[in-house]
């Protein structure tokens, strides 16, 4: 029997591949599509060549180091940090250990960007003085991007001043509800970000398997609007400790049709310049992400201390995902490509 596409499908994924980003409201129908039919492998078909002709099949690391842990007021009920069900006590990385892992991200020059972590609730000043102590370790092209709790304009420019480039904030699908935090004011946040001019990073996350299309759709809309530089898509991770462990977890191929709609979307996004797809996976990569997140230190997603070893990945293992995945090249923070394939000759 002869399995034919069909046509309204055909004709957004036509649209996308000569560069036209499909609305909120298409985005939300290919959400509708099961991730086993014809049209979802076809969705992530053209997910995948979009962004490897529109990053030319070159892939990005990012590093990312948790510096701290505590129980976390934001209570959010899928973070293995929140105060109501988290099993962390209050911990924070020495500046010495905090040094190592940046030395060990930096020192062979093939990051992107480096992203220091803190709990919802943070030491503004502890945080700005660390930012200027690694901003001084690492090489200057690579970018430093924090990912912390709200803050206002004249934090914003304080930690510009310090040598941050860039902040990740998101105003997260069921804010509010399944998170004690206030999304208007994560959505202040987002404001005083761009109004910085701090580089903006995003994701749809943390998808489960209760989140409707039309509510992906929405949340991961808020990122395209507003110029976000890095956009990605995030499985919330099952934990059977924290209050949604009953709702289950995402497979790694509907994460991939998420991912693919990301890469869809952020057609209408010129600032984009990497999709990621989160916990990192083969079939995130062959569906439109084209960057990956080294990482040590605290991990929301991790039961462990620290995520390396575990749940996170080195920067090697990183490279020898992307390579699997067909990219030919990473590309660095000084814009130089470094051959993927060159590391398997060695």
């Amino acid at each position: 029997m002869q399995m034919r596409l069909d046509k309204r499908v055909a004709g957004v994924l036509d649209l996308a591949q000569s560069g036209r980003a499909p609305s909120q409201e298409e985005c939300a129908f290919l959400l509708e599509l099961p991730e086993t039919s014809l049209e979802a492998g076809h969705l992530r078909a053209v997910g995948d060549a979009v962004t490897r002709r529109r990053f030319h099949n070159a892939g990005l690391i990012f590093g990312q180091i948790g510096i701290e842990i505590a129980p976390c007021p934001g209570e959010c009920r899928f973070c293995s940090f929140a105060a109501g069900h988290t099993a962390f006590g209050r911990s924070c990385m020495s500046d010495e250990d905090i040094l190592h892992s940046v030395a060990g991200f930096t020192a062979l020059g093939e990051l992107d960007a480096l992203f220091l972590m803190t709990m919802h609730v943070f030491d503004f000043e502890r945080l700005t003085r660390i930012v200027r102590i690694v901003r001084k370790a690492m090489p200057h092209e690579i970018q430093l991007v924090v990912n912390v709790g709200d803050f206002d304009d004249a934090q914003a420019q304080d930690l510009k001043a310090a040598g941050v480039t860039g902040a990740y904030h998101v105003l997260r699908l069921r804010e509010g509800i399944d998170t004690a935090l206030d999304p208007q004011q994560r959505t202040a946040t987002i404001r005083t970000i761009k109004d910085a001019g701090l580089d903006f990073w995003y994701c749809c996350e943390p998808i489960g398997p209760e989140h409707s299309p039309q509510e992906l759709a929405e949340q991961l809309f808020v990122g395209v609007r507003n110029g976000c530089v890095g956009h990605a898509a995030m499985r919330r991770v099952h934990l059977p400790s924290s209050p949604l462990a009953d709702r289950g977890q995402i497979s790694e191929l509907r994460l991939a049709q998420v991912t693919a709609v990301v890469a869809l979307a952020s057609l209408a996004c010129p600032e984009t310049k990497a999709i990621g797809v989160h916990e990192p996976n083969l079939l995130g990569l062959t569906a439109g992400a084209n960057s990956l997140f080294a990482e040590a230190g605290a991990n929301p997603r991790d039961t462990q201390a620290d995520t390396s070893g575990h749940r996170g990945r080195d920067i090697g293992a990183c490279k020898t995902m992307l390579y699997e995945a067909g990219f030919a090249d990473l590309t660095t923070s000084s814009g130089k490509r470094i051959s993927l394939a060159d590391a398997f000759r060695e």
